[in-house]
């Protein structure tokens, strides 16, 4: 497999979040258990019996590949090609009755994300980016927004609850220069960002699992992610310290700007 991602792997992609969304959306709104793992995150059956169900996908059509997923660890991750797999990204949001959680799914090739995939269940939303391939919500193309100043930009955060110390003073010093600050998207806010419905996506700390599939889904479409030292995420790279994404470098330089400025 070598050059543009194949259409046979993206309808597979797609295939796994269908299989992951029968399983979520029959948990969704039930009122299920809810329970805490060693971090302290929410966890419910819905993560655990999704993920399953994706991993059995993958060992029957590619048994050669390996899987870095959120609820039931790593095997073969230094194969050639590695699925990574969060059922539930925004589980918070899924226990309390919200559509905003997403599903991601990324493959990666020697360590490199080819495809992207995040789907949001409820409300059939699915976005795609692929290597050679434009990115794609619900099928058509995207771009993101031609936005090239703060005052002018659309942010979505998760929360600022997850940010601590002088990183939240930061967010919010962003946050009060941006034209509307959005909460509660969860991965869902970086397809919004290919979409050309925001500008700016801000987030915490991230495993791989969780921002690997956003690298070609908003680069597909146009974007830029780093962190917040400006350094590109362009592969695998163990826990990702605190994420910016952006429509473009204009507005990536200036929120980079805000977020490094050193306090009064």
């Amino acid at each position: 497999m070598t050059g543009p991602c194949p259409s046979d792997v993206i309808a597979f992609a797609h295939a796994l979040a269908d299989a992951n969304a029968r399983v979520t959306l029959g948990y969704f709104q039930k009122g299920i258990a809810i329970e805490d793992k060693h971090d302290d995150s929410p966890v419910t059956v819905a993560d655990r019996e999704g993920e399953a169900a994706m991993r059995r996908l993958i060992g029957e059509r590619f048994p050669d590949h390996g899987i870095i997923g959120e609820e039931h660890g790593r095997e073969k991750e230094d194969a050639e090609y590695v699925w990574t797999l969060d059922p539930v990204d925004g589980t918070a949001a899924f226990v309390v009755g919200s559509a905003m959680f997403g599903t991601l799914i990324a493959l990666l090739r020697n360590g490199q994300p080819i495809l992207g995939l995040i789907d949001n269940p409820p409300l059939k939303q699915r976005w795609v980016g692929a290597l050679g391939h434009p990115t794609t919500f619900c099928g058509r193309p995207v771009r993101v927004r031609e936005v090239r100043r703060l005052e002018q930009a659309m942010l979505s955060c998760a929360s600022a609850h997850y940010f601590y110390g002088h990183h939240r003073n930061a967010f919010y010093r962003l946050a009060e220069r941006v034209k509307l600050p959005t909460y509660g998207h969860y991965c869902v806010g970086y397809g919004l960002l290919a979409a050309g419905f925001v500008d700016l996506v801000v987030d915490g700390t991230m495993m791989p699992y969780d921002y690997l599939p956003l690298v070609p889904i908003v680069t597909g479409a146009g974007g830029l992610i780093t962190d917040w030292q400006g350094r590109e995420i362009t592969g695998l790279r163990g826990k990702a310290d605190h994420l910016i994404a952006a429509a473009n470098r204009e507005l990536l330089e200036a929120a980079l700007g805000e977020l490094n400025k050193a306090p009064d």
